[in-house]
């Protein structure tokens, strides 16, 4: 039996995946929390063979979640199942330590076999999900004036735009912590002090 939870805050799409967990008997669901957080306690204690996890949840993201929780249960596989299909998001989840991505599109066969490929040591993603990230690793980079990551040039983009930490970390659904992290390394790639200079340079070059 694949033990399994569930990480969704979506009501009516977690009930769905409660149902399809149950329809195969080769799974047995051993947890269906509704946040990050509840997760976080509870997983710690009754760690699954695989966690199914939203990326958009209530307050700690999926991603971050992930990275919270991984190095405490190991054994544990996590599959993102998302309705985000960005590939820098892709990228994020896959670096935070998902080892498979699917999306809420997927049906419950190709979920299912998900989790079954997962368990058996693949690294299932939806097609969709597996050509943006092909494109993403064939596509030519374009240069940049700084040589900031697409993910810092996202950040620095929205700076100019006058959001702030918080609002930033909404919209790219990573936490504050992170784009802090991001920040600095903007900062000393652009060889400034502050994001006011980081803007005004920005600005200058765009």
């Amino acid at each position: 039996m694949i033990k399994i939870s569930i990480v969704e805050d979506h009501e009516q799409y977690r009930i769905s995946l409660v149902k399809m967990i149950h329809e195969n008997d080769k799974f047995s669901l051993i947890g269906v929390y509704a946040s990050a957080e509840e997760a976080m306690v509870a997983m710690v204690k009754y760690p699954p063979d695989i966690a199914i996890v939203d990326i958009r949840l209530k307050n700690i993201s999926g991603i971050d979640f992930i990275l919270q929780t991984k190095s405490k249960i190991p054994q544990t596989q996590f599959l993102i199942c998302s309705a985000y299909q960005n590939s820098e998001i892709v990228f994020d989840a896959l670096k935070a330590g998902a080892s498979g991505y699917i999306v809420k599109g997927d049906s419950s066969v190709e979920i299912q076999n998900a989790v079954i490929e997962l368990h058996n040591g693949g690294a299932p993603m939806s097609s969709y999900i597996a050509k943006k990230v092909i494109s993403s690793l064939h596509k030519t980079q374009e240069p940049n004036d700084f040589s900031l990551s697409d993910r810092e040039l996202e950040v620095l983009a929205l700076l100019s735009k006058g959001l702030a930490y918080k609002d930033i970390s909404e919209k790219l659904f990573i936490s504050v912590y992170t784009v802090k992290n991001h920040c600095q390394n903007i900062y000393k790639r652009m060889h400034v002090q502050n994001k006011i200079e980081a803007v005004n340079k920005y600005r200058n070059n765009h």
